[in-house]
């Protein structure tokens, strides 16, 4: 495990492609054009669906369950973090009593995410009949695969009914400890075209995991809607060193012309993201709001290491708050008003260049509006970066950002 721990380290500083874009698209951000250009370049089809906000684990777990004790033909469920637990116990129990029912479960789980699971936690599931599967084992055979985790977190039921967001399934997004408030985070209950989006990038996952190719009527029963958002799945597997993700965040950012508001657990964005981000405050007078997590995050090195990497974006007129009560581990994007991004990327090295990742993009007003709204809630629970306090940095924390940038690609 040292091996692995060192490569992963390591490959969570590597170099990152120098993206670029125009300010000016020459497209509105409402326009049919710009939608077209948005899906195309990062490879995800358009199509209507509906979308509601499921607020911390209370919301989704319980939607979710509901959905998984309703399901009549088959369940899928892929996620980064499967931890043994009251709420661990909780959806297996469900999962292996729809199996007993003749139900289609299959279940993959990240094998580094989820370290510390035995697969005997998931005897009961597969004796019901259920298919679980590791994504990329730890063995000494499959060492090259070790950073390719798969980070996605999402779920589909009877082909009609998905959620997405930034929740695995622990104890720490429902219960609090003496030492640790219950996590905030955000999923999202999917419905109509854009579940078929969610299945293509389950299946992508089960082939590499199990070789089976998934086939039949219990799998792709998604609904058209006659009215609803206009979105697209972007499925992101790392390729030449980026990712889909990364594309349609930076032609995002790129884009925009009012306002930029991201939540993010661990904000490290590359010398190419800072830029970008800079840029639309300067030339274009966007205001640039990020809310990360603060003293309550699990990673306290990371916080150290993004206090570094953020001063030029401080100095650059963007807005940098740190939520206070407890961990926050929504990923969340709002453009203008108009566009968000829900998904599973974080704003880091990792999720932009190594993961398996999955975001929802989505044309709608009322869908950001609700968003942006839970975006400044969270802002009256949180504190605003200045540089000053920037400069009382530790010098553990000088230590991390020296090798930060050396390991960055300069661009």
């Amino acid at each position: 495990m040292v091996l692995y721990g060192s490569r992963v380290l390591l490959d969570f500083f590597g170099p990152s492609i120098p993206y670029s874009m125009p300010d000016d698209p020459g497209m509105a951000l409402d326009s049919e054009e710009f939608v077209q250009f948005l899906s195309l370049i990062t490879d995800g089809t358009v199509r209507r669906s509906r979308m509601t906000r499921l607020k911390n684990g209370s919301e989704f777990y319980r939607a979710q369950l509901e959905a998984i004790r309703r399901a009549k033909h088959a369940i899928n469920l892929e996620t980064y973090e499967f931890m043994e637990g009251e709420v661990g116990r909780e959806f297996l129990d469900a999962l292996a009593e729809r199996a007993r029912a003749g139900v289609e479960v299959r279940i993959i789980v990240d094998a580094l995410g989820s370290f510390s699971t035995h697969l005997s936690y998931f005897d009961e599931l597969r004796a019901a009949g259920g298919k679980m599967r590791w994504y990329h084992p730890i063995r000494w055979d499959t060492w090259q695969k070790v950073n390719n985790r798969t980070h996605r977190k999402l779920m589909i039921v009877d082909g009609e009914t998905g959620f997405i967001g930034g929740a695995g399934i622990a104890d720490f997004w429902l219960h609090a400890t003496a030492k640790a408030p219950v996590w905030r985070d955000t999923v999202f209950c999917v419905e109509g075209e854009a579940v078929a989006g969610l299945i293509s990038t389950f299946c992508e996952n089960w082939l590499e995991s199990s070789g089976e190719i998934l086939s039949g009527s219990a799998q792709f029963a998604f609904r058209a809607l006659p009215e609803g958002s206009t979105s697209f799945v972007v499925s992101s597997t790392p390729h030449g060193g980026g990712t889909q993700a990364r594309i349609l965040f930076q032609a995002l950012i790129k884009s925009a012309r009012k306002s930029i508001r991201i939540t993010t657990p661990y904000f490290l964005p590359d010398r190419s993201a800072r830029r970008a981000l800079v840029e639309a405050v300067r030339r274009r007078g966007v205001q640039v709001q990020i809310l990360t997590a603060g003293p309550r995050i699990d990673h306290p090195m990371i916080r150290r290491m993004s206090h570094h990497s953020v001063r030029h974006l401080l100095e650059g007129g963007a807005e940098i708050f740190e939520y206070q009560p407890s961990m926050i581990h929504a990923k969340l994007m709002t453009v203008d008003g108009l566009w968000s991004v829900v998904g599973s990327t974080n704003f880091d090295h990792r999720s932009f260049a190594l993961n398996d990742e999955v975001n929802l993009a989505a044309l709608d007003r009322e869908l950001a509006r609700t968003i942006e709204n839970d975006f400044l809630e969270d802002l009256q629970q949180s504190q605003r970066l200045t540089m000053s306090m920037l400069q009382e940095r530790t010098l553990l924390g000088r230590a991390e950002g020296l090798i930060e940038d050396p390991l960055e690609q300069e661009s």
